[in-house]
């Protein structure tokens, strides 16, 4: 079953500002929220859907990728990253709740008892994004590349397993919140009685205290430390684009939501080739004796070297042009084509003997522009002359 555009989903135009996407979002939340429809299937869909398409669209780069490649922009994400929209449970998307209606995380929290925060109402740390680069050759840029790249970053700590408490008897339920992470207050208005819901201060919303911490990570539940992680770029990249890998970015605080890996891509120049969007270009140097007489010359491409031939007369600016040589298109069967630009290589230092043959064939006819029909060719004179 193909997706909704995204843009339809919210019901805003793609030049949307954030503002009208978020406040589109918000209405969509609270129509087809499940506790306000108990029971329904659809509505539930509807309900994960619009989280979906709010969770690309209110981010700048996904939004940017979609926008370039519409939902086939998961592909280019490594190792099934895609737009983290895709996978999205609904403890993920109570867990937006928190920009879009303030700390209290629904707008429901006031009429049925409180957010439904993922782990019955706990509050769920997200690790920070990280951002790294990585340089890839023109081949490895046409025919994909699985690149492994050490990262310098937060990671859970062995010792504890990500709790930060020393060991399982550290933990206390809080008694501020009774374990629920967060406090209730009610408060007499002239409809009646008001309930609203908030994090709870003691613990920020876990629900639980530390009586004793861990010896390594402190109580943060996370080390610095190095995570060897491998990355499958697809062919066809460019300069400046960016891959996203779900959940390899830092590790959260007491077992919360690691961030996301973002990678931006470098073109590492190429010694003789230049890439021009999907085309590559190659500058074919030949002496004025081969554009003339013609030859056969042997040309570097992306796959290895080509043979080419020359034919007699060749003018200096031609473009010969090898078909699918070039780079593929992100996602697609479609290449691009090799170019070569023929320039013709005049020598700086002449022999005695060459200058002599070249002032012999100074004035012949066919060293001219335009040569006159009954002359001589300049075949037939290079034929006397070495007669």
């Amino acid at each position: 079953m193909s997706k909704r555009d995204y843009y339809d989903v919210l019901g805003v135009s793609r030049n949307a500002e954030a503002d009208e996407i978020k406040k589109a979002y918000r209405k969509m939340a609270i129509k087809y929220h499940p506790d306000k429809n108990p029971g329904d299937k659809e509505a539930e869909e509807n309900f994960k859907e619009a989280a979906e398409a709010y969770e690309v669209l209110s981010n700048p780069e996904k939004r940017q990728r979609y926008n370039q490649f519409g939902h086939a922009a998961n592909a280019q994400s490594a190792n099934g990253g895609g737009y983290g929209g895709g996978g999205m449970n609904m403890d993920d998307i109570f867990s937006q709740f928190g920009d879009i209606f303030g700390g209290g995380g629904s707008p429901f929290d006031s009429f049925f008892g409180g957010g439904r925060q993922s782990g019955g109402g706990r509050r769920v740390a997200r690790g920070s994004n990280l951002r790294i680069k990585v340089k890839l050759t023109l081949e490895e840029i046409a025919n994909g590349a699985e690149k492994k790249i050490k990262v310098n970053k937060q990671i859970i700590c062995k010792t504890c397993d990500g709790t930060g408490a020393k060991d399982k008897s550290s933990f206390q339920t809080c008694k501020t919140c009774g374990g629920s992470g967060a406090v209730r207050r009610v408060t007499n208005t002239i409809l009646g009685q008001m309930q609203t819901t908030s994090t709870c201060p003691t613990c920020n919303g876990e629900g639980s205290t530390i009586t004793s911490k861990c010896n390594v990570c402190h109580g943060d539940g996370v080390v610095r430390g190095e995570e060897t992680i491998t990355i499958n770029v697809p062919a066809g990249v460019s300069e400046g684009m960016q891959l996203s890998m779900s959940g390899k970015g830092n590790a959260a605080p007491r077992g919360g939501v690691p961030g996301d890996l973002i990678i931006l891509i470098e073109e590492v120049p190429h010694e003789t080739l230049k890439r021009d969007g999907n085309n590559v270009i190659y500058d074919l140097h030949v002496n004025f004796v081969d554009a003339a007489l013609g030859t056969s010359v042997e040309v570097p491409t992306i796959d290895g070297k080509a043979k080419i031939k020359l034919d007699a007369g060749t003018q200096g600016g031609k473009i010969l042009r090898l078909k699918g040589k070039g780079v593929p298109e992100v996602n697609s069967y479609r290449r691009g084509d090799q170019l070569v630009h023929v320039n013709i290589w005049t020598p700086k230092a002449l022999s005695r003997e060459e200058h002599e043959l070249l002032e012999k064939l100074r004035n012949s006819p066919n060293f001219k522009p335009n040569p006159g029909k009954n002359e001589k060719s300049f075949f037939e004179r290079m034929k006397e002359y070495f007669e």
